[in-house]
């Protein structure tokens, strides 16, 4: 054999592992999606679009480098989960304390980035916020002690109510730590609570009737999957039956409800994609640690307060971060 032919030959043979180990290299990585709501869900596909956009400007396209599984379940949470750890993904999105419940119990060793937790520690999801530890990390979204604040906002707007219903899910340890927190000050608003719940829309919309033939009645509305995949129902029975009403969220006063106080529902989803990437890249979740929002917005829909007879308290307008007309 020539030397020239030889040294070719061992070129090419050299080369064969680079290309594969490249080929390798280009294999799309797989992310799972678990959202706590059905797929029409407005604000389950604001979150996701969020997400998306972020992973885009990071260099993740779905179809291209990347696959990603999503399972909308808002009724087996449990069985959605399993369904996606057999899939064995790089990562999974878990968005609520419900969807993260689920995926712990389905693995805990695929890496798990949530969004929407209330109180992850007491919850037993990580070891602490600074060093969660294990396959989790994420993105708090409220503390059990902001329930104080709907209820004082509450009696601040409608002075005259005395009986208040909670739109809440006994099963579910976010619910029960703000249904708490807000029990232990009732007595001091002097308020009667009422726990308002159901299985589906209809038994949920009996409560909110039933409730509702009372005087003086105003609604809280906790932060769990219940109420914001109830939203259109909670918002316009509080409009029938004229129940003031407060929400944790910009997107219940955004739809016609009357007032909210919580952080931005949407930015942590953007955080959650960086995570996403930081762990595709290499870094473990049990070294990032949990973040908490940095900001609590204020909004009150002016046009619901009207059609309630509202006269707000014009240093409640003054305080609020938006004033939708």
């Amino acid at each position: 054999m020539r030397r020239r032919e030889f040294i070719t030959l061992l070129s090419g043979a050299a080369a064969i592992p680079f290309v594969a180990q490249a080929q390798q290299s280009e294999r799309p990585r797989r992310i799972g999606v678990l959202m706590p709501f059905p797929i029409d869900n407005s604000e389950g596909q604001a979150r996701i679009a969020a997400f998306l956009q972020e992973l885009q400007q990071l260099g993740w396209n779905d179809g291209r480098n990347l696959q990603i599984e999503y399972r909308w379940e808002p009724s087996d949470l449990r069985k959605a989960a399993t369904e996606l750890v057999t899939l064995s993904p790089d990562v999974i999105l878990a968005s609520s304390t419900p969807a993260m419940a689920a995926l712990q119990q389905a693995t805990g060793t695929i890496p798990i980035v949530f969004t929407q937790v209330a109180g992850p520690v007491t919850a037993g999801f990580v070891a602490s916020l600074a060093r969660p530890g294990a396959n989790v990390t994420g993105f708090t979204n409220i503390e059990y002690g902001i329930g104080v604040k709907w209820l004082e906002l509450l009696k601040e707007i409608a002075p005259n109510v005395t009986r208040v219903g909670v739109i809440r899910d006994p099963n579910i340890t976010t619910s029960i730590g703000q249904f708490g927190a807000i029990q232990a000050v009732a007595r001091s608003f002097q308020v009667e609570l009422s726990p308002l719940g159901g299985r589906d829309a209809k038994e949920l919309e009996n409560a909110i009737t039933d409730f509702a033939r009372g005087a003086n009645c105003g609604l809280i509305t906790l932060a769990v999957p219940l109420s914001a995949n109830n939203s259109g129902l909670i918002i316009s029975l509080a409009a029938r039956h004229r129940l003031p009403a407060t929400y944790p969220f910009r997107f219940y006063v955004a739809n016609g409800g009357l007032i909210s106080y919580g952080p931005d529902s949407i930015d942590p989803h953007r955080g959650a994609a960086r995570y996403v990437d930081r762990i595709l890249k290499g870094e473990k979740p049990a070294d990032m640690p949990v973040q908490a929002p940095t900001k609590y917005e204020l909004v009150v829909n002016l046009k619901t307060a009207k059609a309630l007879g509202l006269n707000l308290p014009m240093a409640l307008q003054q305080r609020a971060d938006e004033l939708i007309e």
